[in-house]
């Protein structure tokens, strides 16, 4: 048990969202109203340099296993293969067995263990929550889904998948509402539990689907946000980096990362498609106004049973902001557009409804992921680089603002080490599995240690063909630039946070230092070095429909 201020092992509520920019909370330089986040982040450690996967279902395969999503089972995501894919090692599409979860280790180790929200990490029975040690679960399965339960523009998903424990659900009550619905579950398990006198610690797990795309929302939540981005998404992105800037979360001479999109600007736009654009961003906001409601729900039963002062909370995102990348996915794109045109209503009156389906495209992300470069899919900081904090009341008195770097596998460690268990690699109820490759926040929480990662660590990122490789501040990106063009970058992020001056021509020998590192990297973790990207890179399909 590690040197702790409680007497009892803490609780575990990990919250995670779906696509949200760093800079989309009030705490993190928002204009949306997020008041009972805020005041989590604000009475807790505000992480500026924490990091995600590229997307959702390789994040969601960390914060679960601890380490690398290629070893884990998640190469790729769930939904992609390629016939490079076929028999891989940790390309398997689901949680394989060379993992175990922090929920079977929390499970055996005498914690209640709950999920309400999105999985996306394994469709099939034998993958479902209920089989990597939670012991009560609503699941939405897949990647996303209408967050009203009808699906009508994914071909992919006809139908929603959902489970409860070892059960599809298929049939949804009437007045669902993605968000709150995961919260109802969750405090009803909560609450069962405490109903029944269980007085065993819990590990809840609230992973939002929102605000991934479809945009949606309820009415009254729209309304509330209407006439704020008249302005645009390049007004925006300069207000929200002159409060980052107010906050102290961005240095005073950070240099941000240009746009890039080939996607109109507002000068350019009709009055019509400025209406219908900043409509959409106020679904956004919206939605994650909703979704901060929400928090509050679980915030209020917390306090209401005592148990908030020993609950340890982690909020994060699981990637980057959407920049309407998947939808320029051959294996996405013509079907769901089509699909779109002839099922949905997206007129301006019913934007946000129940049938429609939008998303806000790349010039909105961009304001969210800025001072960083581009947005969900890349390797590229505003890719990887999520807003992401930790509150507990009983256990850290570190407050403000931090900008130790971490990731997204350093959170089961930490659980971990707070609940008093060790992992147990190489073996696991008689199979091998793999060790962890994060690291325990705690040492660095308690003020034992000065970083999380010692100095001279690096850190690895692949997927579909992007990579990145990172040492100390130094960071190598291979990514295609806007001609389609890959080959390696390398970047003082020291000094760059933008990523935008080059230095692989001037510092030759630290570049090839990080390729050395990032060779490393590909040998220990099993990735597939593809020069085929499933996405398409020429930023000129960046066109929301």
């Amino acid at each position: 048990m590690p040197d702790t201020p409680g007497s009892t092992r803490p609780n575990f509520l990990l919250v995670v969202v779906d696509d949200m920019g760093f800079s989309d909370l009030g705490a993190f330089g928002s204009e949306i109203a997020t008041p009972h986040l805020d005041a989590l982040a604000l009475a807790g450690v505000r992480l500026t340099d924490f990091h995600s996967a590229p997307a959702c279902s390789p994040t969601r395969a960390m914060l679960m296993t601890g380490t690398d999503h290629h070893l884990a089972g998640i190469g790729g995501m769930i939904e992609t293969t390629r016939p490079d894919f076929e028999g891989a090692p940790g390309y398997e599409g689901y949680l394989n067995e060379r993992v175990v979860t922090v929920t079977e280790l929390l499970r055996d180790g005498g914690y209640r263990t709950i999920l309400s929200g999105k999985w996306h990490l394994g469709d099939q029975p034998e993958h479902w929550p209920v089989a990597r040690g939670f012991e009560r679960s609503f699941a939405l399965l897949p990647a996303a889904h209408d967050h009203f339960g009808r699906e009508v523009a994914n071909p992919h998903f006809p139908m929603p998948m959902y489970a409860e424990d070892a059960q599809l659900v298929t049939q949804l009550p009437p007045d669902f509402y993605s968000s709150d619905y995961f919260t109802d579950r969750l405090i009803g398990f909560l609450e069962e539990g405490h109903a029944a006198d269980d007085n065993r610690p819990f590990f809840a797990y609230l992973p939002f689907s929102a605000p991934h795309y479809p945009l949606q929302a309820p009415d009254a939540e729209i309304a509330r946000y209407r006439g704020f981005y008249d302005d645009g998404p390049d007004v925006l992105r300069d207000r929200r980096l002159e409060r980052l800037r107010e906050l102290g979360l961005m240095a005073a001479d950070t240099v941000p990362h240009p746009v890039t999109t080939a996607e109109p600007g507002w000068e350019e736009y009709s009055d019509t498609q400025k209406a219908l654009s900043a409509k959409t961003m106020e679904i956004y906001a919206a939605m994650v106004d909703r979704v901060d409601q929400n928090v509050g729900r679980v915030i209020d039963w917390l306090k209401t049973k005592g148990q908030f002062d020993n609950t340890v909370i982690v909020f994060l995102s699981d990637n980057g902001a959407e920049g309407a990348i998947a939808e320029a996915m051959p294996i996405y794109g013509a079907g769901i557009a089509q699909r779109i045109r002839e099922t949905c209503d997206n007129s301006l009156d019913n934007l946000g409804r129940p049938n429609s389906y939008i998303w806000y495209g790349p010039r909105w992300a961009q304001a969210a992921t800025a001072p960083s470069r581009l947005v969900k899919g890349f390797t590229t900081e505003g890719g990887i680089r999520v807003p992401a904090f930790i509150h507990w009341p009983a256990g850290v008195e570190r407050g403000g603002v931090s900008g130790v770097f971490s990731t997204a596998m350093d959170i089961a460690p930490t659980f971990l080490e707070l609940a008093g268990l060790s992992h147990p690699a190489p073996h696991y109820q008689g199979r091998t599995i793999l060790p962890l490759r994060g690291r325990s926040l705690w040492p660095w929480l308690s003020g034992k240690a000065e970083t999380v990662h010692p100095n001279g660590t690096s850190t690895g990122w692949e997927l579909w063909g992007r990579r990145a490789i990172r040492l100390d501040d130094w960071k190598a990106v291979y990514v295609p630039d806007e001609n389609g063009v890959s080959r390696w970058q390398l970047y003082d992020l020291s000094g760059d946070r933008g990523e935008i001056e080059d230095q692989a021509a001037k510092y030759p020998d630290k570049l090839e230092e990080l390729l050395t590192l990032w060779r490393r990297y590909v040998a220990e973790t099993g990735v597939v070095e593809s020069p085929i990207s499933i996405f398409d890179a020429d930023p000129s399909h960046w066109q929301p429909q």
